[in-house]
């Protein structure tokens, strides 16, 4: 069988022995999500764009959701590392700390929209697959670690919820204004503040909610201080 039945499939040959067929692939399918979203491209339009035959792609990938499972796990890898890098182990203080974090989620969300939609708006089932899976939790975990700092601030006899509640409360806020306003969507509604303004104002007022100190000169973990559990009193 002839590949270079046409000119079309003589680039498609040429396109699948440009020695890194994987990696045209991926980043194909993030140049259509960021056009037409995770839903709107099959994996024929991936091959098509890499410049490949339709079958070529199965050499790589068992099918489209594997594809995109492959770029929401690099997009969790590059989130972990840009929440990791804003967090930093919540110096200078907590407070600090933790509003870089908010910043670098809702920067990632507006830099890289089409990892972000592969990550977050693709639909897969992220427990089927334990490599994704992992990936996404590595991520959380920076949320939950900055969340399980802030809970450490909690006054003495001050109920509480779980750090992990806290840590899904705050990640639920940073997803809900990072979706809305934080991307760079055509028909996404003007705001008289910033995103980053707004989910400060979020935060902020979560936190006075459950009676935490905001004052950076109050955030600083007691080291003597037993940690309480949860929505009850230090023992």
């Amino acid at each position: 069988m002839s590949w270079r039945k046409d000119k079309d499939q003589g680039r498609a040959e040429r396109g699948y022995h440009h020695g890194n067929l994987k990696e045209a692939l991926l980043q194909a399918a993030l140049n259509l999500i960021a056009q037409k979203g995770a839903a709107g491209f099959t994996f024929a339009d991936a091959a098509r764009m890499a410049g490949v035959s339709p079958a070529a792609p199965y050499r790589h990938f068992r099918d489209r959701d594997e594809l995109l499972s492959s770029i929401a796990q690099r997009g969790f890898e590059q989130f972990e590392a840009a929440l990791g890098q804003a967090w930093d182990d919540g110096r200078p203080d907590t407070v600090t700390a933790f509003e870089r974090v908010g910043h670098a989620y809702l920067a990632f969300a507006r830099n890289e929209p089409a990892f972000y939609s592969a990550m977050f708006e693709s639909g897969l089932p992220v427990d089927a697959n334990p490599t994704l899976q992992a990936a996404s939790e590595r991520a959380f975990a920076i949320i939950r670690a900055a969340a399980e700092r802030l809970a450490a601030l909690s006054p003495p006899g001050t109920p509480r919820p779980p750090a992990l509640m806290m840590a899904l409360h705050i990640w639920s806020m940073s997803h809900g204004v990072a979706s809305l306003f934080a991307r760079g969507d055509a028909a996404r509604r003007t705001l008289p503040m910033s995103a980053e303004e707004l989910l400060e104002a979020e935060v902020l007022i979560y936190l006075r909610g459950l009676g935490f100190p905001t004052d950076r000169r109050d955030a600083r973990e007691p080291e003597a201080e037993k940690p309480a559990g949860p929505w009850g009193k230090p023992k």
